[in-house]
């Protein structure tokens, strides 16, 4: 199955009214990183790698609210660092849905029972709670036992609370096929999450972990088979069928980094939330003066092992809503 029904009607939309008013590159959804502070520190994660000043520093409200009007995505992923260490999380997420945006709350959900009541349940709102593995593998990523049952306990009581609760995992080297299949299987099955999303681990430069990243043949030889026997359509996916035909390798695309823009504290990154060219004030400025050209596998060296959303689901949406077939096969998690 692939991403709800109502993300992607906004999408086709969006989409549509870009083509109307003659956009050749915009932002479906802006990452947004109001801190770098983080309270764990997770072997594949070099956010907290930041110097002391800048992980004691919080984006005001304001601030995060007039960049994600100024790029005029209709979806907003909140990260960081750990969004719920912001003492106005909330305050950000009421305002980005007050302007009928669709945020995703990336947590690693351990102090989600300390701030759940701070939010209320909105068709617009989901919590995407970061989960790499079952157990074992999962609390080695984080580098810290026993956060895995902490986010199950966390999911269930915001499941409880009528929230929608999404989930994102992470996979490397170290992954099998098998390790895929068992915690979709979990997620979907037994946790019962509204959506789940996923990508191959990129060799992000500031990481601790510089060792079991996935190259592109390891990539689409792990989901191949992890997706054999029709499993894929029934884990509920939150990705559009050409990117899941993308990391199986039935189709290769270019990429779109522009799609999915960042803004951190220090600015809008360049060029996209995995490689750190450096920062600029505005997103218009982000889009005129960044040489989109020079990156992508084939075109910037550090780019080679790249498989990841935040450059290639863009250009697999966009591929979706310009094709009858492909936006029916989406519609229908084909």
């Amino acid at each position: 199955m692939s991403m709800p029904m109502r993300q992607s009607m906004r999408l086709g939309a969006y989409l549509m009214k870009q083509k109307v008013l003659g956009r050749k590159k915009f932002p479906l959804l802006v990452e947004l990183e109001p801190l770098y502070a983080c309270n764990l520190a997770c072997a594949g994660c070099g956010k907290i790698q930041q110097t002391h000043d800048w992980l004691k520093q919080r984006m005001p409200v304001e601030q995060a609210v007039a960049a994600i009007e100024e790029a005029g995505a209709p979806m907003v992923s909140i990260a960081g660092g750990e969004p719920l260490m912001h003492k106005d999380i909330d305050e950000i997420v009421r305002q980005l849905l007050a302007r009928n945006k669709i945020v995703f709350l990336c947590t690693n959900a351990v102090l989600m029972p300390k701030h759940l009541h701070k939010f209320k349940p909105h068709k617009n709102f989901a919590w995407m709670v970061h989960i790499d593995g079952l157990r074992e593998r999962h609390d080695a990523s984080v580098c810290k036992d026993g956060v895995f049952d902490e986010a199950v306990a966390a999911i269930k009581l915001a499941q409880e609370a009528g929230f929608r609760v999404m989930t994102n995992t992470t996979f490397f080297d170290t992954d099998t096929p098998q390790d895929v299949i068992d915690v979709l299987d979990f997620l979907n099955d037994e946790l019962h999450i509204d959506n789940m999303q996923i990508s191959p681990g990129f060799a992000y430069e500031k990481a601790p972990d510089q060792e079991h990243w996935l190259g592109p043949e390891e990539t689409r030889e792990l989901f191949k088979k992890a997706f054999a026997d029709g499993r894929r359509k029934r884990w509920r996916l939150n990705h559009s069928p050409l990117y899941l035909d993308f990391l199986e390798g039935k189709v290769d695309f270019g990429c779109t980094a522009w799609g999915i823009p960042l803004y951190s504290l220090k600015g809008w990154q360049r060029p996209c939330y995995l490689m750190d060219d450096g920062y600029v004030a505005t997103y218009q400025e982000l889009i005129d003066d960044t040489d989109w050209d020079s990156y992508g596998r084939g075109k910037d060296p550090r780019c080679a092992n790249c498989m990841a959303h935040c450059g290639y689901e863009p250009t697999a949406v966009v591929a979706t809503m310009g094709s009858l077939r492909e936006s029916f096969r989406a519609a229908v998690g084909a």
